[in-house]
């Protein structure tokens, strides 16, 4: 049986600002700028949050009557019982019959859904049936953050499964996982995140050298070098990949002299995207496959070798096929499109939205937020279908409307 990854959106709000800017608004070292390699970071607006990120991401994809399972992934949770999932399948009209659970594992807990949910469909309980994963959340960074505020980005990445794998054919069996306990990064509290940047860097690159090395151990003759025509990494930034891919390649004695050529060909395609985002959290490596697919030349079936990593830690290497029909099936998405019609912003426009981005996890008894404060910012988005947005709370109930555009 064929499964894998039928369609695939992303959504990263309405706003971003260039990076430079960002540095120099912060006074920010910009000898560090070619570390990261970023060029502009999403920046949710106050009526954004992780339920209007997974609708938007989602309801292009989200029109099969045969969704049985919705799993929402997120950092950014509303409730300590209710989910996020909840709302996301209300707003998308979603079946009553389907399965609804929210789960959490930094930036990996989507790709566990994704093997859950292809796991459930290849077992044929109930033939075609489809199963649709949203990774969704927030950034809560200010200038407390130093070189992170720059690298964080905010979104969604919605993932549909079942059994016609339009854009990506996943291998079944061929993957690799490793997980222990480490606090490299956290969220202890709904309006900031803690990071010990170093720690997270080392836990990243043992987690992929140990993924990599269990993947081997199940397929047969497996290379980093030669098994995979591309590869899609979770990008915390995109420096941190290059520096990844270099790694692996000099343990596969891939050869130091073709190193940045082998990246090149490889990898870069799949960062266009994030380089223009920053870190989606655990969509962060569905965004990179959306790049990859966009930006690379399929001219013919191509494996696709992806790592997944979530701080805390868990992470997965894993592979699948993709081809021509992958490119045509993404591109109705428009996703480039999307992110060149965000608005730019400016430093002081960043900052001054800060205040109110950084409490929207915040529960509040009764809330009410003035979409229409906004619409100087809405005005300079280009943006040709309805979204959804946040409007505040009643009761603690969340609230939100449709925006027609």
């Amino acid at each position: 049986m064929n499964v894998g990854i039928e369609a695939l959106n992303v959504y990263c709000g309405l706003a971003q600002i260039p990076v430079p800017v960002l540095f120099e608004g912060r006074g920010l070292d910009a000898e560090r700028l070619g570390n990261l390699m970023m060029t502009n970071r999403s920046v949710g607006l106050p009526f954004e949050d992780p339920v209007t990120n997974a609708v938007n991401a989602a309801r292009p994809i989200a029109g099969d009557d045969r969704i049985e399972i919705l799993i929402t992934s997120t950092e950014s949770g509303l409730d300590y019982s209710k989910s996020v999932a909840s709302y996301v399948h209300e707003y998308l009209g979603l079946p009553r019959s389907c399965r609804v659970v929210e789960v959490k594992q930094a930036c990996y807990a989507a790709t566990a859904a994704v093997q859950l949910a292809a796991a459930y469909v290849a077992s044929g309980v109930s033939p075609g049936a489809k199963a649709l994963v949203i990774a969704t959340d927030v950034a809560l960074v200010d200038e407390r953050a130093a070189y992170a505020e720059p690298a964080m980005g905010a979104g969604a990445a919605a993932v549909l499964i079942g059994d016609r794998p339009r854009v990506l054919d996943l291998d079944l069996g061929a993957f690799g996982n490793h997980s222990y306990e480490t606090m490299d990064s956290a969220r202890p509290g709904p309006t900031f995140d803690v990071a010990d940047s170093d720690r997270s860097l080392f836990a990243y690159l043992d987690c992929l050298t140990s993924c990599l090395a269990g993947y081997r151990s199940r397929v047969e003759d497996a290379d980093f070098a030669t098994t995979f025509d591309h590869l899609a990494m979770h990008t915390p930034f995109a420096g941190m990949v290059k520096a990844a891919h270099r790694k692996l390649m000099r343990e596969s004695g891939g050869g130091t002299a073709s190193v940045e050529q082998d990246f090149e060909r490889r990898v870069l395609p799949s960062l266009a995207y994030p380089r223009q985002v920053g870190n989606l959290c655990s969509g962060s490596v569905y965004l990179a496959l959306a790049s990859l697919i966009d930006n690379a030349a399929l001219d013919g079936p191509a494996r696709v070798g992806l790592y997944s990593y979530g701080s805390g830690c868990s992470s997965e290497f894993f592979s699948g096929l993709v081809d021509e029909e992958s490119a045509r099936t993404l591109a109705a998405m428009r996703i480039g499109e999307h992110l060149d019609g965000r608005c730019e912003l400016g430093f002081d426009e960043y900052a001054a939205l800060l205040p109110d981005t950084l409490t929207c996890l915040v529960p509040e008894r009764d809330r009410q937020v003035d979409v229409g404060a906004y619409e100087h910012l809405l005005g300079r988005a280009r943006v040709d279908r309805d979204l959804l947005v946040n409007t505040g709370t009643k009761d603690y109930h969340r609230t939100y409307e449709w925006l027609a555009r």
